[in-house]
């Protein structure tokens, strides 16, 4: 199998996905000949042409809008918003509209649409462009949330989105684009609401998202040296939420930590907290359920400050060693 990075993994998918569907089309700022703020669709305009990867102004609160009629009116549109932070601007057409027209008209509309967008910190881009907000979208009844952490998991799970009737977010962790990994050539689908066991282990389970899965499973590595077994679970989408998997892996080790970028105060790792507390898992836990996450300050652009707001690999071993040991 080839191996292609994450950037190339989802041109590839949105790629094979319009040869096959007519209704597909891409739009946003600067994607046409400039190939989009990180070069994601680049190369594309010369095979599909200006209506099918069609330029726009610089509004997201247009760009989301006109996506959300396209979709009403049968086509399937993608969207890429050139920084997530820049999901703040078109949060009404998604909150108010996109979530809520199926349920409004009693399933006879449909909102087939995706939202792609760069997230996290890692590129010194500071407080406007480094942020990861995937909890506020989640929380919204109506909209699916996708974090792919290989290329891989990115087009499959990207040919899922663009086939599910409702609205998906889809976050592309800009410091995971120039990341490698095996990805056949040929169309291949990963449903939503499916959670990978990257690692198996026995001692402690790490769920982590996105870039994390990466920083976990090196800390895993490390770990191991150490004696400590780490099972390494990602979730690839928030919603739905693989809860059976998630549970199975906590029952299994009977400890677990929850890492993901985003501030920890009102992060995503506190509803995966929940959904343990909740099951039959909290009955194998042999020590408190650990969170780790971003301090909650403003993303520094000062590289050593940044670095310092994120959980980091030392972070990681760290909150696990302390499980281990019930401190």
């Amino acid at each position: 199998m080839r191996e292609i990075t994450y950037a190339e993994a989802v041109r590839e998918g949105l790629s094979q996905r319009m040869r096959e569907d007519s209704d597909v089309f891409v739009l946003g700022e600067d994607i046409g000949v400039y190939g989009g703020a990180f070069g994601v669709t680049r190369g594309m305009i010369e095979e599909f042409g200006p209506e099918r990867i069609r330029n726009t102004p610089i509004s997201e609160a247009a760009i989301t809008g006109a996506a959300v009629g396209a979709a009403l009116t049968g086509m399937k549109p993608v969207l890429e918003l050139q920084f997530s932070d820049f999901i703040t601007i078109a949060m009404d057409q998604l909150v108010n509209q996109a979530a809520k027209v199926r349920y409004m008209y009693g399933g006879k509309g449909h909102v087939p649409m995706v939202v792609r967008t760069p997230s996290g910190s890692g590129t010194g881009a500071a407080a406007q462009h480094s942020q990861s907000l995937e909890a506020w979208v989640a929380h919204i009844p109506g909209l699916k949330v996708v974090q792919p952490s290989t290329a891989y998991d990115a087009k499959g799970l990207l040919k899922a989105a663009m086939e599910d009737p409702n609205p998906v977010i889809f976050y592309e962790h800009k410091v995971l684009y120039k990341s490698k990994s095996d990805v056949p050539e040929e169309e291949y689908t990963i449903p939503l609401g499916k959670a990978d066991v990257k690692k198996e282990g026995t001692d402690v389970t790490i769920i982590a998202t996105a870039i994390m899965v990466h920083k976990a499973l090196e800390a895993a590595e490390e770990l191991e040296k150490r004696g400590i077994s780490v099972e390494v679970v990602d979730p690839r989408t928030l919603v739905p939420l693989d809860e059976e998997t998630i549970i199975a892996s906590v029952s299994k080790t009977g400890r677990v930590i929850i890492v993901h970028e985003a501030v920890k105060r009102g992060g995503f790792g506190g509803e995966i907290a929940g959904v343990i507390a909740e099951s039959e898992a909290f009955d194998y836990l042999d020590a408190p359920i650990r969170r780790l996450g971003a301090l909650p300050i403003p993303v520094p652009y000062n590289p050593v400050l940044e670095k310092a707001m994120i959980p980091q690999v030392e972070d990681i071993i760290k909150a696990v060693e302390e499980t281990m040991r019930g401190a």
